[in-house]
Parts: structure tokens; sequence; C-alpha cells
């Protein structure tokens, strides 16, 4: 087995208190990526880097998957290929389309393009994912999760209503985008910024499920 290492690390200019996500993958298992019941860890560190930025978006996405799953699967760990998931916007929509990005990253759930599993089928995530698939309650990002072995589901909403607007700091985006701020204004916007993201994972009234 030829195996390489990579010696450089992230040199993340931020932490985040956050409980990972453990996900089984039949797939790996069965291709000896993972021994047979091991999870992936996701942490929100690994979706930050899916994203490319760490922001209330990628926050929600976090929790909606993470809140989403822990109701699913109450008593073991869940199963990629076995999770479908249905958003209630449709994909062109900017908080949608990048929200069921990431809940693809976690869950594996994939559209027409997602990967069609192993001889005949094992472990495949095509067509799990789909959009505009039901009449929300709310105008605030709502996702339906459902388990496929058991057809038990769950609905999850982000009230991102609710989410601490940050505060006078956030005014500085501009003129870091430009070149033009302070480090005192940097300082701050970072403050407030990462402050938004880390209440995000914390407090669990901005994420809520039901079913």
């Amino acid at each position: 087995m030829h195996t390489t290492t990579d010696d450089t690390e992230t040199n993340w200019a931020v932490s985040y208190d956050a409980e990972p996500i453990r996900i089984r993958d039949p797939v790996a298992e069965a291709l000896a990526v993972l021994d047979p019941g091991d999870p992936f860890v996701i942490t929100y560190e690994d979706v930050v880097q899916a994203a490319g930025h760490s922001c209330p978006t990628a926050a929600g996405a976090f929790r909606i998957a993470q809140r989403g799953l822990d109701a699913l699967y109450p008593d073991s760990l869940p199963v990629r290929s076995d999770v479908a998931v249905v958003a209630a916007g449709t994909r062109d929509d900017p908080t949608y389309g990048v929200t069921a990005t990431l809940l693809s990253y976690i869950t594996g759930a994939g559209g027409v393009e997602g990967f069609g599993g192993l001889a005949g089928g094992y472990g495949g995530r095509q067509n799990l994912l789909t959009f505009d698939g039901f009449d929300a309650d709310t105008a605030e990002p709502t996702f339906r999760l459902r388990r496929r072995d058991t057809d038990d589901r769950v609905e999850v909403v982000y009230h991102v209503d609710d989410v601490p607007d940050g505060g006078p700091a956030m005014g500085h985006l501009r003129r870091i985008v430009e070149g033009t701020a302070s480090e005192r204004e940097r300082a701050a916007f970072a403050e407030a910024w990462h402050g938004r993201v880390q209440a995000i994972l914390d407090d669990e009234r901005l994420v809520t499920v039901e079913g």
C-alpha cells in the first residue's frame, strides 16, 4: 500500500467549540477506508473548509445536519446513503443552494450528479437531495431529512431571523474588503463575526426539529 504524508497544517486564526458529527459510510467500509462500524468524524472546521469560509449559513447547515441526524438516529450512528434530504426552497436560492451543498457534504445525499454506488448501487446517494419539495410553514430555511430504512422523517428549521446581528463592528466589512480597515476595525469585526457563528453553534433555539 502506498501512502503519502503532508506536513502542512492549516493555521486557523479562530477556533470554535462544537461537537463533531459522526456518520458511518458503507462505501468507505466496503473499500477499507474505515473499519466496519467506525464513523467519519466531521467537525465544523471541516464544513468551513468545504464552504471556503465560516459564516452564519455554514454554521446553520452544520447545525441542521447535526440536529436532524441526532433526531433520526437517537440510538445509533447515522449512515450515508440512508439519508434523504429535501429542501423547501429552490436550488438557485442563495441560502438554500449553499446550505444544501454543505448538507450533501455531511450526509452524502446527492442530486442527479450524486454517487451511483458500488456493484449495482450499494451505498448509492444519487437523487437523495431534492429542492422545492414542500411548502414550509415559514420563510426561514427549512429542510426535511428522512431515513430510507425506516421512513422516519424530521423537519428542521433554521431561525435565521433570530441570529445575533453582531452590532456596529459588522459595518467594517466593506473597508476590510477594500483593504482600508485599521487593525482595530479588523479585530472588532473578527470578534463580532465569529461570535455570531459561535452563537449559532451553541444556541439550541436557533435550529429546531419537528417530527
